[in-house]
């Protein structure tokens, strides 16, 4: 996976090194979510990203510090060979304002694109207004709405 970097960021692989650091921020992420985890989810996902081929995992550094992260994976679809599915997304607030979101989206569509992909996408709540004004200028929304069914 190539690395991207500019006078500020640099978008490029997690590494063992950003375990604290990505903790944090994972759970900053969750938090914003409404979503409690216990601590051997964040393990085991922690573990997937760094050891796993299914799933990865790219940060997003400023002057060198974690501020952000984003996590995808690949599957089959029905009508298409490969999708590229960016599940998670989180640039710390402090960090905010200098391009990170869209740089570590672009990353990941280049890491698709080499990938073979046919389709990168993601999805966000409704009401966050401050992804999707980024969102809404370098994507599509194509309408579609999603629901989950409970299992148990």
């Amino acid at each position: 996976m190539a690395k991207i970097k500019n006078e500020q960021i640099e978008i490029a692989p997690l590494k063992a090194d950003d375990r604290s650091r990505w903790n944090v921020l994972a759970r900053s992420y969750k938090a914003f979510y409404e979503t409690e985890l216990p601590d051997k989810s964040y393990d085991e996902v922690w573990e997937c990203l760094l050891n796993d081929h299914e799933i990865f995992g790219l940060g997003a550094y400023l002057q060198g510090n974690l501020v952000g992260f984003t996590h995808f994976l690949f599957h089959r679809t029905i009508w298409m060979e490969k999708a590229c599915y960016l599940q998670d997304l989180f640039v710390d607030e402090t960090a905010r304002g200098h391009g990170i979101a869209r740089a570590l989206i672009e990353q990941v569509a280049q890491f698709a694109r080499e990938h073979d992909s046919t389709k990168l996408y993601w999805q966000t709540r409704y009401d966050n207004t401050t992804a999707r004004a980024l969102y809404d200028k370098i994507a599509n929304h194509n309408g579609f709405i999603r629901y989950d069914y409970p299992l148990n």
